[in-house]
């Protein structure tokens, strides 16, 4: 059950815990740290590496190998003004177009005129960027941006390149990693303040089955939940685990309604299901047109971008192509790059095509929108504290009111880059008891008898079933309204097995993805219902105009001790929360984070 409005939650006024966990065995072995890291991407990476360099005693956790999350995937490139001409104030902008009045303009400023230096600093460990004749970074363009400011590798690489030389600076210190564990629950102390992590290790390694890490501080770099779609560009670890923890554990999400479905997928026909090959935003950035199957270039007169302009008014576009033609999916026309092109620039793209028998040099490519990248998230300030003491998120699965309704393209490498940074500076700089095992955290007992049921793990696949259905690109009242009483009998079904007999599904990592999964999805749809306008990667057809007047608002998000969704809406002046010093991990004496006024920016239409 919904409920709306700023009512009750049952949870404390900064996130002490719902005191729900999933059903699992006992730890059966423990480590120690300062910092436990979960997620090994360019966030959770980054975070380690910066926290390992303050003296604190790291642990990274990560769901596969180290090298598996999201930005092996990434092919774009990574954003900042490095270009001759090029400055944060224009990123900047340009971020703020996209976001479509709901950024956070302070989290990006901060975003653009930290990214520069960030992006040297993961040069200095060991990134290496394609370079211009000249020698200079060779910078190229995207949707959304006004100027050539992505730095790429390996032409259509970059995430994996990047990916490289994070792994390697972190075997290279030595830095303690535990790889193939799925993370579990959170763990609190007495007074709810962080105190390290459950989490299963899937048969490999020094540990096996459940064990803990304790340490007062929790860095949530999980990265994405596009695995709750049938279709994503996501790899299959991509279960949104980090959102489900922090939502158990009594945090705040907000703006999971704004799901990015990237225009240009490589279509593998309308059962295809996991993870698609993406057809990078870089090729439309280098003169690739979309057309129909007449060739017709659909998105001229669009927007003054066409083909590049911000990825839901694309996507928008290659649907509403789509229904007036009824057809499957669109094409994207690069043949007269010529193979040099294709071969030199984006390699790893020319070979998933031609390994599903498309070749880009000689026929259009098939393309339509899928499931890519969450814009919302756990809900975090300026530090990426959530609202949950000790408790922090970067990445994919954190909300830092960067993004807004919608991810300006190749942005969200360089938010991972700079908020793992801002985590790392405060968790070090914080007060005394979150350093240096000065405070050896002393988690309070789990609960004999969970409170969370477990869904079996064929419910997965009906999952992504109701989401692709009705909450995809385009969503209705009517498409929600099925897709929330189909999950809701879903939770419902396990947890009357679970009230009734004590327990659901058998623990597992199949049973503990389908149940965060439904977790997730039910936050999803549930902010969607609520939000009765059509911005950014949100399109409601039966509400298709912008509403500023009522909906310039977040939707956050709490999930209630008796397992019931709190929904609320917050004004954007609101955004980030404010956490005052006792609880947060602010330096003694510093004052609550409130945002200072400022003047309404004029909102983009």
């Amino acid at each position: 059950m919904t409920g709306t409005g700023t009512g009750s939650t049952g949870i404390g006024p900064h996130g002490t815990g719902t005191g729900i966990r999933l059903h699992a065995p006992a730890p059966g072995w423990s480590i120690a740290a300062d910092v436990v890291v979960v997620g090994s991407g360019v966030a959770g990476l980054t975070a380690a590496l910066r926290c390992e360099a303050a003296g604190l005693t790291t642990v990274v956790v990560t769901k596969a190998h180290l090298d598996d999350g999201s930005t092996r995937w990434a092919q774009g490139g990574i954003a900042a003004a490095l270009g001759e001409g090029d400055t944060p104030e224009q990123h900047l902008d340009d971020t703020l177009v996209a976001g479509a009045g709901l950024c956070d303009e302070e989290a990006v400023r901060i975003l653009v005129t930290e990214g520069p230096d960030a992006v040297r600093r993961l040069i200095a460990t060991g990134a290496h960027f394609d370079e211009s004749s000249e020698g200079g970074l060779e910078l190229t363009r995207e949707g959304g941006h006004h100027r050539r400011r992505i730095a790429h590798a390996g032409g259509d690489a970059t995430g994996a390149e990047i990916s490289r030389a994070l792994v390697e600076a972190v075997r290279a210190r030595g830095l303690r990693t535990v790889e193939n564990a799925l993370v579990l629950d959170l763990l609190t102390d007495a007074e709810g303040r962080t105190a390290g992590v459950t989490l299963h290790v899937m048969g490999e390694g020094q540990h096996d089955g459940v064990g803990a890490v304790h340490a007062p501080a929790v860095v949530l770099a999980t990265g994405g939940m596009g695995q709750v779609f049938s279709a994503t560009t996501n790899p299959s670890v991509s279960t949104g685990d980090g959102v489900a923890l922090a939502l158990r554990a009594g945090a705040e999400v907000s703006d999971l309604e704004f799901v990015q479905f990237h225009p240009t997928v490589l279509f593998l026909g309308a059962d295809a299901e996991g993870q698609q090959p993406l057809v990078s935003e870089a090729v439309r950035g280098e003169g690739a047109h979309l057309v129909d199957a007449d060739g017709v270039r659909f998105m001229v007169g669009q927007h003054e971008l066409a083909e590049l302009a911000p990825r839901d008014i694309v996507a928008k576009g290659i649907m509403r192509r789509m229904q007036e033609q009824d057809a499957e999916h669109m094409f994207l026309d690069a043949r007269h790059f010529g193979a040099a092109m294709w071969e030199h620039r984006f390699p790893t793209i020319l070979a998933a095509c031609r390994a599903h028998g498309i070749d880009p040099v000689h026929e259009p490519v098939p393309v339509a929108p899928a499931a890519h990248y969450a814009s919302g998230g756990v809900r975090t300030d300026s530090r990426g504290r959530t609202t949950v003491p000790g408790l922090y998120a970067c990445g994919e699965v954190a909300c830092t009111g960067v993004h807004g309704a919608n991810r300006l393209a190749s942005n969200s490498l360089l938010e991972g880059l700079v908020y793992a940074e801002r985590i790392a500076a405060d968790i070090a700089a914080g007060p005394a008891e979150n350093a240096r095992h000065a405070r050896v955290p002393q988690p309070v007992p789990q609960p004999e008898k969970p409170a969370h049921p477990l869904l079996a793990p064929e419910a997965r696949f009906a999952i992504q079933r109701i989401m692709a259905d009705g909450a995809g690109v385009l969503r209705s009242a009517e498409s929600l309204a099925k897709a929330a009483d189909r999950l809701q009998q879903l939770h419902t079904d396990a947890r009357d097995a679970l009230d009734e007999n004590g327990k659901t599904a058998e623990p597992g990592v199949d049973t503990w993805e389908a149940t965060n999964l439904l977790c997730v999805a039910r936050v999803l749809v549930a902010a969607a219902q609520v939000r009765e306008e059509t911005r950014g990667c949100h399109w409601r057809e039966d509400h298709a105009d912008r509403d500023d007047t009522t909906w310039r608002r977040h939707i956050v998000v709490r999930l209630n001790p008796d397992r019931a969704l709190a929904v609320r809406t917050t004004d954007t002046a609101d955004f980030p929360p404010t956490l005052p010093p006792a609880l947060g991990s602010a330096r003694a004496g510093e004052a609550p984070m409130a945002r200072p006024a400022r003047p309404s920016r004029p909102q983009e239409q």
